[in-house]
């Protein structure tokens, strides 16, 4: 049996997990190399095989930040805008909020639109919400916008026709007309034909703008890693969790734009508990997200590049799009979260990172700010476990904060250790308490480089009694990726459905087509309101109207705290398909994540202030580890678990650790 490979790019670490037959054989961290991904991944590939021979690699799965990177950075394509007359202006109006931080600036400047004014175009055709014609496409204007492009030397177009979700012919014929001088185009119907007009051209937007980045970036991926012997299919991870191949993402680059993220909310469903919340502190960011009955929350909205308070993303300060994504929280809080007094002389910290280049100062590249990893070693939290650190520098660096507050060194870093749990604990609190959800009765399931670290001290501010740190946590969403099947969603808006079984097959055809299979497994949902309101909820679907209703009401119930019931309305159909073939790749249970082997129990000097300050406390390897009673340190090859007074540790299955709050029920 051949051996399957997880990449996950970070912003400061690219991890790798090779899995087996006997399941995961090797894991790899490294530095992410900015100028070239593509370098840092073949590093920790070649590390992870060890004397493996690359030949024996049956599958890649990749999960990247590139398109995220490229919409925040503003490195994707130059594209074009083409809709129907008389709607050019709607994505340079766009819409518009202001977060606490802007309300009152009355020098606002509203960030620069997803295409410039200048480049939106009109073609004659009018189509209804129902999909009568109301007026033919005219071909000439769709040939003089295609001439007027091509002179400009764009070289990529987004089409969206109005309702052209109900009626698509129209684009099509326009898209096809377009691709004889334009390159890259990408019509709306073909990448998620949904009802809202704005959020279907923004997402359509977005999908022509990092659509050539990815499909390059994919293409030369390819070739450098069968440069090294693996001539494997590369399959990516979507937003939603779903596993597509290389050639589906390119062609579908929108749906990428969440990929790293959702990986490791997978591993944290992995764990075989009903109900947790996913907690992944990495070295750039740490996010949050709700796991119930064993399935991940899912939004089919989401905001990139926009601002927040608290965590959460304002709608209007973004772009949104309009595809399914795993529902999380993100904060700019990691291990190189850079720490910094405001001009007031208090202490901040975050959310600019150090990211790998220079990194912390502990890293020894360079960097002398002080970081959360250099506070959590000056605390004696963190030894050199993937990569040296240097303690001299990490100290140097926080004495540039304790001096001008006036502390010790050690008071200084154990301020930064606990304004970061802070700044975590906002991701927790969107997806549970703002949402209504008592986050007591969940796990906290840890997982990231950082993330261990710091569990407890968030779990604590929420009464979560229970934190949960899977096996090779550090690499936890390179892990995850290995265990998405093929999958994919696809939708189609038609306004009450003369026959919705005709739609979902022709949704769950397109979705297998996708996919390049036949055996399938079929998953359907539909988005349903009450006549005569904008805004929808989605629900499983069932035949029998009644109870469909009935879902609906107990949805709407649970989101908006209101028991309302009245006639319904369906809007949008979903599927999520997903592979049974017998030849797709599985990935075998994790087995127990090795110890470093000697003694069970070494000592080391680690600072907790609620326990008297400086301790000598006991350090366990994963692997030896039986129980354990806080405060003390668990240590494996990627991270490392600080369990604090009050917190008992304990060998759980599968490698996992697991620590209970003392005194919880």
């Amino acid at each position: 049996m051949g051996f399957a490979i997880g990449v996950d790019v970070g912003g400061t670490f690219t991890d790798v997990v090779l899995s087996g037959p006997g399941g995961v054989t090797a894991v790899a961290k490294c530095l992410s190399t900015h100028d070239d991904p593509i370098a840092g991944i073949l590093t920790g590939v070649t590390r992870a095989l060890g004397s493996v021979d690359p030949a024996r690699v049956t599958r890649v799965v990749h999960a990247t930040t590139l398109a995220t990177n490229a919409v925040l950075e503003r490195t994707g394509a130059r594209v074009a805008f083409v809709t129907t007359r008389g709607f050019r202006a709607a994505v340079p109006l766009g819409r518009h909020a202001r977060v606490e931080e802007d309300r009152y600036d009355l020098r606002f400047t509203p960030p620069p639109p997803p295409v410039a004014p200048g480049d939106c175009f009109e073609v004659d055709e009018r189509v209804s919400a129902r999909g009568a014609v109301l007026t033919p496409l005219d071909p000439g204007s769709v040939r003089r916008a295609a001439v007027e492009i091509a002179r400009r030397g764009i070289t990529s177009a987004a089409v969206c026709l109005l309702h052209s979700y109900a009626e698509p012919a129209h684009e099509r014929r326009a898209a096809a007309i377009l691709r004889e001088h334009v390159p890259h185009v990408v019509a709306s119907c073909e990448i998620w034909p949904e009802i809202r007009e704005y959020e279907r051209a923004t997402t359509t937007i977005m999908s022509a703008y990092i659509g050539p980045l990815m499909t390059s970036y994919l293409s030369r991926l390819r070739e450098r890693l069968a440069a090294i012997g693996i001539d494997a299919p590369v399959h990516v991870m979507e937003s939603g969790g779903g596993v597509v191949s290389a050639e589906l993402a390119a062609r579908r680059a929108v749906s990428t734009i969440e990929s790293g993220p959702a990986a490791g909310v997978l591993a944290a469903a992995g764990t075989g508990l009903p109900d947790v919340i996913s907690f992944d502190m990495g070295g750039t960011t740490a996010k949050a997200c709700v796991v119930r009955g064993g399935r991940p929350e899912i939004t089919h909205e989401f905001h990139v590049g926009g601002k927040g308070s608290f965590g959460g993303r304002r709608a209007g300060t973004g772009v949104p799009i309009k595809t399914p994504a795993i529902d999380l929280a993100e904060v700019g809080a990691g291990g190189g979260s850079v720490a910094w007094l405001d001009p007031a002389g208090a202490l901040r910290v975050g959310p600019r990172s150090a990211g790998s280049s220079p990194g912390p100062a502990c890293y020894g590249l360079g960097g002398g700010e002080p970081t959360v990893t250099d506070a959590d070693l000056v605390l004696g939290y963190l030894s050199s476990a993937s990569m040296p650190l240097s303690a001299a520098l990490a100290a140097k660096a926080v004495d540039r904060l304790a001096g001008p507050l006036g502390v010790s060194r050690e008071e200084a870093a154990h301020a930064v250790h606990e304004i970061v749990n802070a700044s975590m604990a906002a991701a927790v609190h969107v997806v549970t308490v703002q949402r209504g959800i008592d986050p007591r009765g969940f796990a906290l399931v840890a997982f990231g480089g950082a993330g261990p670290m710091h569990a407890a001290g968030v779990a604590r501010r929420f009464g979560i009694a229970t934190v949960v740190v899977p096996a090779y946590c550090g690499v936890a969403s390179a892990a995850g990726l290995l265990a998405g099947a093929l999958s994919t969603d696809r939708v189609l808006s038609r306004l009450d459905a003369g026959d919705p079984e005709e739609v979902f097959a022709a949704l769950a055809a397109d979705a297998a087509a996708d996919l390049g299979v036949a055996r399938v497994r079929v998953a359907r949902s539909v988005d349903v309101r009450f006549k005569g309101q904008s805004h929808d909820l989605t629900v499983d679907w069932a035949e029998s109207r009644e109870e469909l209703a009935s879902r609906f009401f107990a949805k709407y119930a649970q989101v908006y705290g209101i028991v309302q019931q009245g006639e319904i309305e369906l809007v949008s159909y979903r599927v999520r398909v997903r592979v049974t073939d017998a030849a797709t790749p599985a990935t075998p249970a994790t087995p127990a994540a090795p110890g470093s082997g000697g003694d069970a129990e070494s000592r080391r000097r680690a600072y907790f202030p609620e326990a008297g300050g400086w301790l000598d406390v006991p350090v366990h390897t994963r692997g030896t580890l039986d129980r354990v009673r806080g405060p003390a340190i668990v240590e494996d090859a990627e991270s490392t678990i600080v369990v604090p007074p009050g917190w008992r540790a304990a060998a759980g299955p599968s490698g996992a650790v697991r620590l209970t709050l003392e005194g919880a029920a």
